[in-house]
């Protein structure tokens, strides 16, 4: 069985919309894009190139991976992450997204979140790593079906936007494999289910 591994920016107070541009995710109202590039650093770097390293297979929501094609799948510029971003399979959880075409080695899952990502999880195959897809991530989590979750915890509060944890949710309980803390107060913690 395919491990969920989760990766997500995350303010103290629990927002993780718009991260990377005052564009990116308006939803809501929401004013505060592009509350994230100010806090890399070497540390954060390093940290994210290791979890390239063993990523695997990718699993997005829509408006993730359509963002994410924006952002790599056209860039030619070298850069270790756009190279990884490209290569990799990337799977695309949508109801309403006619194909997955436009972006290379992306497959479609038709229908249901929770369902889908069920029957992949259960088939051989390298594990699954979720970059942002907040919602995604909060079906998958409702439904017990996410395994690890790295955390960056950014020393700010926002006040609004989506939250990770949002809606009914069960108790779940993790345990902290490792942390580290970057030269700009990111807090990176990574926590394996129990």
């Amino acid at each position: 069985m395919r491990v969920v591994r989760v990766t997500m920016f995350v303010t103290l107070d629990g927002v993780v919309q718009g991260l990377g541009r005052s564009d990116e995710d308006t939803r809501g109202g929401f004013v505060h894009g592009g509350w994230g590039p100010q806090y890399n650093d070497e540390v954060m770097g390093r940290e994210m190139a290791k979890g390239m390293a063993n990523a695997g297979d990718m699993l997005f929501g829509r408006r993730t991976w359509e963002d994410f094609y924006k952002a790599w799948g056209r860039a030619t510029d070298g850069n270790p992450f756009t190279t990884h971003m490209n290569a990799a399979r990337k799977y695309v959880v949508s109801r309403t997204l006619d194909d997955a075409d436009a972006w290379e080695n992306s497959v479609l899952l038709r229908g249901e979140a929770v369902e889908t990502v069920r029957e992949l999880k259960e088939q051989p195959g390298p594990d699954l790593a979720i970059n942002g897809s907040a919602s995604l991530v909060q079906s998958l989590h409702a439904a017990g079906l996410i395994d690890q979750y790295t955390l960056l915890i950014h020393p700010l509060t926002l006040g609004s936007g989506k939250r990770l944890f949002e809606g009914p949710a069960p108790l779940v309980e993790f345990e902290l494999t490792g942390s580290v803390t970057t030269s700009k107060g990111v807090i990176i913690a990574h926590y394996d289910r129990r």
